[in-house]
């Protein structure tokens, strides 16, 4: 039987996105109030200043081009105090906006703009050399790209997007009529860990609905006045409220939503770095008394681990939320313990706009580990992970029991539309009833909270034994040597089945790795797991983890590595005992 989330459903307003941003009726700030700042330039925009610019970028984008309701701008910058003015501007004027990972090579982006059919792009001027060459494959005018940031096209051949207005008749423009159930707001395009990325289709009542389910959820934590008040954790000083560090990605749903949207929805002021570093990180924390900050979970191996973090009082911080993957135990008690950091977790996918579970503030340190409850609207169950424990992967998925681990399925007013031009995508993981299966494997307790153990396709089959790469990974990030770690599946010829084998950042990097370590990390860890989870692949030491800019580790790009590392070292090892026969 389908599991309802906990709190009671909220009526959920049916408006653009742009309506329901600036005409909310339960806005109490003023318009005066500053929403963004740039931590470098500390230059502003009050909310009535992203409302205006947005407005007049929007008769621009219908007025200079012509452009369209359905029409797509792509976006392809860092984060900008700029981009927040540029979405809403291209929402008022009913355009589809597609933002894009600033670090894509030209194909990566030309893939992006063909999928998505983009018809001009906003892009920063530091990544003008890529965003110009992939206009030029597709054929997107120069004319239609626009700079957004602080510096200007010194030749004047393209437009900064504050000269995108309407100069003449401006009455004449208005916002289209838009349907926010129907109407596509965004294409965000999922990273891609398992092949070409896909677009993810997000209608204007998605995102509200996001919002909406989000503030039923955190609404009484963050104020942008400091009247707030959680029970055992310090209140945020008035008048000047909350103040979000905002660090992550605004082109991924995490950051798109949560740093850009949710500003605007409570008027809490958002301090907007460009691009994540440790050390700026907890400088602009210790200067700025930044209250709030939405992270990953290698922001938190950071805090627990980098010797830079010592220098810095980050006090001032209430609380931090980390999403995007799994986070254990160890490293949110470790990060606490060494800076006073609380960490809480919540859950989301790009698919479902993306939040559906969030842990609550009075329950980060009771409630570790898990990503906490669900949001309201929304209906989950838990199905038998296919191929497992005898679960036919033909069958239609078959529910687990109270408290059993199996795979999670969600249902309500943010699950995605389906995935743009990909029919086959869509429906793989998306039913007729509107179920959404989220790939994830977890399981709810009798509070309600969710953890979340694995991946469907990452997880290890040793045996017909499932093993889960991101259990490994907490215990080992545990250990002294190790800096980071990443736990994927290789075949053993000589087992007859797959393996788990470790990659690790040893402390120190490459050069401090000494003979010995490999069998000492192996030898503790085997000490903690049951006998199918033992480190049976080894351990191979590494310059780095691959992750994406959401802090997921790209497993893929591991195991082509791990599949040769493992095979030469069976090889090694037969031709060893081979010679020891002699």
């Amino acid at each position: 039987m389908p599991i309802k989330s906990l709190y009671p459903d909220v009526k959920l307003l049916e408006k653009p996105i742009f309506n329901f941003i600036f005409n909310n009726p339960d806005q109490t700030w003023p318009d005066s109030k500053v929403i963004f700042q740039d931590a470098d330039t500390l230059r502003t925009y009050t909310f009535a200043q992203v409302r205006d610019r947005a407005i007049e970028f929007g008769k621009g984008l219908q007025g200079q081009y012509g452009f369209k309701k359905g029409d797509t701008l792509a976006i392809f910058s860092p984060n900008d105090i700029d981009t927040p003015p540029v979405v809403f501007g291209a929402l008022w004027a009913g355009l589809i906006v597609s933002p894009a990972n600033p670090g894509y090579t030209v194909d990566e982006f030309v893939y992006q703009l063909k999928d998505s059919k983009a018809k001009a792009v906003a892009a920063h001027w530091s990544a003008i050399k890529t965003v110009r060459a992939a206009c030029a494959k597709v054929g997107i005018p120069t004319d239609n790209i626009f700079i957004i940031g602080d510096q200007r096209d010194p030749s004047y051949e393209l437009k900064h997007w504050t000269q995108v207005e309407a100069n003449q008749w401006k009455s004449r423009y208005r916002s289209p009529k838009i349907s926010p159930k129907d109407d596509l707001a965004f294409l965000v395009y999922s990273s891609g860990t398992t092949g070409k990325p896909k677009g993810v289709e997000l209608t204007h009542f998605n995102m509200t609905s996001n919002l909406q389910q989000i503030q039923a959820t955190e609404g009484g934590n963050l104020s942008w006045d400091g009247s707030a008040h959680c029970p055992g954790i310090p209140d945020a000083p008035r008048p000047q409220g909350d103040k979000i560090l905002a660090c992550l990605p605004f082109f991924h749903i995490y950051g798109l939503n949560v740093l850009i949207h949710l500003p605007m929805y409570t008027g809490v002021s958002a301090l907007v770095l460009a691009k994540f570093e440790i050390e700026t990180f907890c400088r602009l924390i210790q200067e700025h008394k930044v209250t709030f900050s939405y992270i990953v979970p290698p922001m938190v191996l950071l805090l627990c681990k980098h010797p830079v973090v010592e220098k810095y009082d980050l006090s001032s911080l209430r609380m931090t939320n980390s999403g995007a993957a799994p986070l254990t135990r160890e490293l949110v008690e470790a990060a606490f313990k060494r800076t006073g950091v609380r960490v809480k977790q919540g859950y989301g996918l790009s698919e479902t706009s993306p939040t559906i579970f969030q842990q609550r503030w009075v329950d980060w340190e009771t409630g570790v580990g898990s990503t906490g409850r669900m949001v309201p609207n929304l209906l989950a169950k838990l199905c038998a992970v296919p191929g497992a424990d005898g679960a036919d992967e033909a069958e239609e998925p078959k529910e687990v029991g109270p408290g059993e681990t199996g795979e999670l399925y969600v249902k309500g007013p943010n699950v995605f539309r389906g995935y743009h031009n990909n029919e086959a995508a869509t429906r793989d993981c998306l039913d007729q009833d509107g179920w959404f299966r989220t790939g994830d494997v977890g399981h709810i307790d009798a509070q309600g909270d969710l953890t979340i153990t694995d991946r469907v396709k990452e997880l290890i089959k040793y045996k017909g034994f499932q093993v889960p790469p991101a259990e490994l990974e907490g215990y080992l990030a545990d250990h002294p040597l190790v800096d980071d770690v990443a736990v994927v599946g290789v075949d053993s010829k000589d087992l007859g089945t797959e393996v788990p084998r470790a990659y690790v950042v040893r402390k120190g990097g490459l050069k401090a790795v000494q003979p010995g370590d490999e069998q000492q990390i192996v030898q503790w860890m085997n000490q903690k797991v049951a006998s199918h989870k033992k480190l049976r692949g080894g351990v191979g030491f590494v310059e780095q983890v691959p992750k994406s800019v959401s802090g997921k580790i790209l497993r893929r790009l591991l195991k082509e590595e791990a599949r040769r590392d493992f095979a030469a070292l069976e090889e090694q090892e037969g031709r060893r005992r081979a010679k020891a026969k002699l």
